[in-house]
């Protein structure tokens, strides 16, 4: 049961980063650059929190299929920010 609940704190720690990927990717389109910076800072300790989960969390394998999903969607989501800067 523990192990459910710390996927699935997981999960909406991934998601809290997926959703600031999006935020930053607006307020970039905005020009908005110092609040862009001050969320890229304030996500790097929820990075490492989700590290040090998932070093010790057992996943069963529909989790780890949940949680991969959702990292593709993060990585895209932040390849994408990275190719609108260069672009602009």
């Amino acid at each position: 049961m523990q192990d459910q609940q710390q996927f699935e704190q997981l999960m909406l720690q991934y998601n809290q980063l997926k959703n600031g990927s999006e935020d930053i990717r607006r307020m970039v389109e905005n020009e908005d650059f110092d609040s862009a910076m001050s969320m890229l800072k304030s996500r790097e300790a929820i990075f490492l929190n989700c590290k040090c989960m998932r070093k010790f969390l057992e996943l069963t394998a529909d989790q780890e299929k949940e949680l991969n999903w959702l990292l593709d969607e993060l990585k895209a989501s932040e390849k994408s920010n990275i190719e609108f800067l260069m672009e602009n």
